[in-house]
């Protein structure tokens, strides 16, 4: 092993969409607050306790901007009007919103450890009903009094406080103790604790970027996907196959004006310009090149993916999950970006290495994820040899949403592992600008690279579905109508400053627009309590731009995009027969081949996670069944108590409910299922063959078959199914996010036609 360390680049991404309503001056969620107290501030402070690790930040201007309404008080949001509202004036409609949103949190590490709030959620109920949700809230809210609403009001604030902070604060320690019966008093003195930690986030990075300690990046200012931006028909190099929005979008000069502005006011908070960027989910592609080298930053970073397809070469790991030639993969590239001198940095991101922070080890004893990790830069040193000097392994992912899951706050184990990379000369956690400007050789050059994300290393999540497509048609109709209306009226504008002033405001909606944020949760990739909201939001931007130019508003932005009822069709149809042998047991690979995979880890929430309990379901046919395998262990549901539930619905609305679950004093495994016809429960380990609509079996992982009878389907039928993953009432997982996956019953024929010489 070389007596070089090995430089290790940890890029902590902060960002939160932008909450802030078009015309009101408020959040219309609370989530920058709430990460603000939580996680924003001790990921910096923390580094005090290890003056040999250096780190880098990537802040987000939108959120940057958040934080200061807060701390100046332009900005606020209905939970924090809500907590600040004394209780006893609550009115009926301030209660059921109370009970709807004060439980937002990750119920294991932040709810049940504190009895009374426990207590509270058990009171209101763990698992509602969507569709009946006011009404059901509105019969409970007459159970809980006065002092039940004091008392959640408090400790929905408390609980997203770092518990860093509920040490540092005397007050916090106390309430915790006390637990219930809190003051009014109380409340507003939690309040203050919580508005002194925002103010201190800004001040705080730039006293560590100032001393050497830190280096500062930013992203384009309202988070877009730079490369739609430049013209979504780039979406078809890697989406050859999905359809694109009817408007082709190619505004390259809206890529120049979100990365400017952002360069500026990352300067106007942190005293000196940017010179790096993570661009937008990690989305690149050549043509955007000029602008950041325009811009004055010297390097951006991606995925690991995106270099494998600029480079032509997969990324292969061995079985022990090392890089097969690290020497190559670990290190930065200089892609062209014009001009004489005209070169941009590129580092690319250890996929594994980061999405074991961000989704395994919160699982994991932090010991042993520190160690883990050690462990694998040891490895990935020691298959370089010698050739350690300017490589960099980078570990690059977002910087906040991971820690919930975390017991404490994640504290613990980042706490572990800096400890271990303070005092190991094998490693050097440096700064990005620190490892180029060390460089000792020149960086390879790539010929070009890839318009890919970090994604799938494609941009399916923000374009391609109907829903992505029709936000994109409705944006690109927005900024037409608003260029035109410079146009007609240029003379006019030149002399009337209310006029100057609404342009400048409908430039800045459409550029809020323009953000990832809402197509993130357009379409089936992701799925949110929230979708509504966000839905509401985007079409409410563009309104303010008709506004602005009194245009007549378009009838389609008082529709919502969301479809209350998704279907997905699979990217492949059924072309064989199967017969796989129902034993919950891996078996033979090719008892499966045939069936459709759907990859659940493509799929998911505002973290894009890859830790999802079930990561993959296989399904398909034969002449008389449906089989369906869902890829996960027995004792998930044995040990852990999940239940699993699958809804099948066909084509004239006629539904099969099938429950598999263990009950809380049993290893046994139990099915429940009923239809129109029926209602039983039977032993899974029964092997209940014949006797049931579905013979299934659970070990390393879950299968069943159905019997097209029963479910009273024929060939050319709809069937239609999801999945949810429960525990103690709550659904902690769906399949797919919303609506249903699809297929076609098939004829007794099928594999005739699809057989060809």
């Amino acid at each position: 092993m070389s007596n070089d360390p090995l430089n290790v680049i940890f890029l902590w991404h902060m960002h939160q969409p932008d909450y802030r309503d078009a015309e009101a001056g408020r959040s219309m969620l609370p989530w920058v607050r709430l990460h603000g107290v939580k996680d924003y501030l001790d990921m910096v402070t923390i580094l005090d306790d290890f003056p040999n690790v250096k780190q880098n930040f990537n802040l987000v201007p939108s959120l940057l901007d958040q934080l200061q309404g807060y701390v100046d008080g332009t900005l606020t949001d209905k939970d924090l009007e809500l907590t600040i509202k004394k209780a006893d004036t609550l009115t009926v409609e301030d209660r059921v919103h109370i009970l709807g949103s004060f439980f937002h949190a990750h119920w294991d590490n932040m709810v049940k450890p504190f009895p009374r709030y426990w207590e509270l959620l058990k009171m209101r109920g763990f698992h509602l009903a969507p569709e009946k949700l006011n009404a059901t809230l509105n019969e409970v809210q007459r159970y809980f009094s006065t002092q039940d609403f004091l008392d959640l009001q408090v400790w929905y604030n408390i609980i997203w406080i770092d518990p860093v902070f509920r040490e540092q604060y005397k007050l916090l320690p106390d309430l915790i103790r006390r637990g219930r019966n809190f003051s009014e008093t109380d409340k507003v003195a939690l309040l203050d604790i919580q508005q002194k930690i925002l103010s201190q986030i800004i001040p705080a990075y730039r006293q560590r970027q100032e001393s050497g300690r830190i280096e500062l990046s930013t992203t384009p200012y309202y988070h877009p996907i730079l490369p739609l931006l430049y013209d979504t028909n780039l979406a078809a190099v890697s989406q050859p196959h999905d359809p694109l929005p009817s408007l082709r979008f190619s505004h390259p000069e809206d890529v120049s004006a979100q990365i400017d502005k952002a360069v500026k006011r990352h300067e106007f908070y942190f005293g000196k310009a940017p010179v790096g960027m993570w661009p937008s989910e990690g989305s690149v592609c050549q043509e955007i090149m000029p602008f950041f080298k325009q811009a004055g930053i010297k390097w951006i970073a991606t995925d690991e993916g995106i270099l494998a397809n600029s480079i032509g070469r997969e990324v292969e790991r061995n079985p022990a999950e090392i890089v097969k030639d690290p020497a190559a993969w670990y290190r930065s590239y200089q892609v062209d970006a014009g001009g004489s001198d005209g070169e941009i940095d590129v580092i690319f991101r250890d996929h594994l290495l980061s999405d074991l922070i961000g989704f395994v080890y919160s699982h994991w004893n932090e010991q042993q994820a520190a160690d883990d990790f050690i462990r694998r830069l040891r490895d990935i040193k020691s298959a370089m040899g010698n050739q350690v000097k300017d490589r960099a392994v980078a570990v690059i992912l977002d910087g906040e949403n991971a820690w919930e899951h975390y017991p404490a706050d994640g504290a613990p184990f980042l706490r572990e592992l800096y400890g271990r990379l303070n005092d190991n000369p094998d490693f050097a956690a440096v700064t990005i600008g620190d490892f180029i400007e060390q460089r000792s050789e020149p960086a390879p050059k790539l010929k070009k690279i890839f318009p890919g994300s970090w994604i799938n290393r494609n941009f399916r999540i923000w374009i391609g579905h109907q829903e992505d497509n029709l936000a994109w048609d409705y944006l690109g109709q927005a900024r037409r109508e608003l260029v035109i209306f410079e146009q007609q009226f240029k003379e006019k504008i030149k002399v009337d400053q209310d006029l100057q002033n609404n342009i400048k405001k409908a430039w800045e909606h459409i550029y809020i627009a323009e953000g990832s944020d809402w197509c993130w949760w357009y379409g089936d990739d992701h799925s949110s309590d929230n979708d509504i909201d966000f839905d509401k939001l985007f079409r409410q931007h563009l309104i303010t731009v008709y506004n602005c130019i009194n245009v007549a508003i378009p009838e389609h932005l008082h529709r919502p995009i969301i479809q209350a009822d998704k279907t997905l069709y699979p990217n492949s149809e059924v072309t064989t027969f199967i017969d796989p042998k129902i034993d919950g047991e891996m078996g033979d690979y090719y008892e499966w081949r045939g069936a459709i995979a759907y990859d659940v880890a493509q799929f998911g929430g505002a973290m894009h996670r890859a830790e999802y309990l079930v990561k993959e379901i296989f399904y398909g046919v034969n002449r008389e069944k449906f089989f369906i395998r869902i890829d996960v262990e027995r004792k998930l549901l044995t040990e852990d108590k999940y239940r699993i539930d699958l809804n099948i619905v066909n084509g004239r609305q006629n539904k099969l409910h099938c429950e598999i679950y263990s009950p809380d004093d049993s290893e046994q495994l139990f099915l429940f299922y009923e239809n129109l016809q029926t209602k039983r429960n039977c032993k899974i380990d029964e092997r209940t063959a014949g006797e049931s609509p579905a013979y299934f079996a659970a070990e390393s992982i879950i299968e069943l078959a159905l019997s097209f009878k029963d479910l009273t389907l024929n060939p050319g039928d709809d069937l239609n199914f999801s999945i949810t993953i429960n525990q103690q009432g709550h659904e902690v997982q769906r399949i797919p996010a919303s609506g249903y996956l699809h297929l076609i019953v098939p004829d007794p024929n099928l594999e005739d036609r699809m057989w060809y010489v």
